[in-house]
């Protein structure tokens, strides 16, 4: 476990896995995860490390071991994601989950050393009235001090199970504003659209789904191959928006070894 100070000043702990002179994975958690209680990627991490690949997983500004008080804006995440893909000399491959893509696509365009960009069950166009809507709607809540119902207008047409898991977290109803970039990344790719955040990106763009997935994840993740002028679309072993770690790791090794 190391810790870092980042530009906007916030302290962000990690664990980093592999190599130092060998090319990098840097994972975006979606709205949510810690460290802790993300075993998934710790063991996606680990097999990177040990296949030659660097691996960093972090706990995102607000959560676990990286504590900020109130709000936390997206400029803030961006500033920890460059932060630690500058304690890897070599190319680095940002992998998104969930609203992470929407994060990671908007970290890469200023990547000095993007080595890829991997984007795992992104949910964009999942909103009936659209993310930016979607999002101002939250953003009211969180404005007010309505955080619970921040909360469950976040979670909308998310299982109901994970709201209920969400209540039993003694961080709950303030971890809204840790998802406070996830949101504001989400309205933002929507709005400016998928193609142009995308359009001068010239490193291989993947977009994964889960052979057991959401309904309109698979349609997502082809608008985003569609849009990217290296991009593919493909289908791994996961299920409930998550991965098989061997698998994942093997297909992440791949990409930042060979550049397939």
């Amino acid at each position: 476990m190391s810790t870092l100070t980042t530009a906007a000043g916030d302290t962000v702990t990690y664990d980093h896995y592999g190599p130092a002179d060998a090319p990098g994975v840097l994972f975006i958690a979606g709205a949510g995860p810690t460290r802790a209680d993300d075993p998934v990627t710790t063991e996606t991490a680990r097999l990177l490390g040990e296949s030659g690949v660097q691996a960093v997983v972090h706990d995102r500004v607000g959560r676990g071991d990286s504590p900020a008080a109130g709000p936390v804006s997206l400029e803030r995440e961006i500033a920890a994601i460059a932060a630690l893909a500058a304690t890897m000399p070599g190319p680095v491959a940002l992998v998104g989950h969930s609203s992470g893509c929407a994060i990671a696509m908007i970290a890469a365009s200023d990547m000095p050393d993007l080595g890829g960009l991997v984007l795992w069950e992104a949910p964009l166009g999942q909103f009936p009235e659209g993310a930016p809507a979607w999002w101002a709607g939250v953003e009211a809540h969180i404005a007010a001090g309505r955080l619970e119902d921040a909360v469950g207008a976040y979670m909308v047409g998310m299982p109901p199970e994970w709201l209920d898991e969400l209540r039993r977290s003694p961080s709950y109803p303030g971890l809204i504003h840790s998802w406070i970039p996830d949101g504001t990344a989400l309205a933002r790719v929507e709005e400016d659209g998928v193609a142009a955040r995308l359009s001068g990106i010239t490193v291989p763009v993947l977009a994964v789904v889960g052979t057991d997935t959401f309904p309109g994840m698979a349609e997502a993740a082809d608008a985003i191959a569609d849009a990217a002028a290296t991009g593919a679309s493909e289908s791994l072993t996961g299920a409930w928006h998550s991965w098989d770690p061997a698998v994942m790791s093997a297909r992440l090794a791949a990409l930042v070894q060979d550049g397939r």
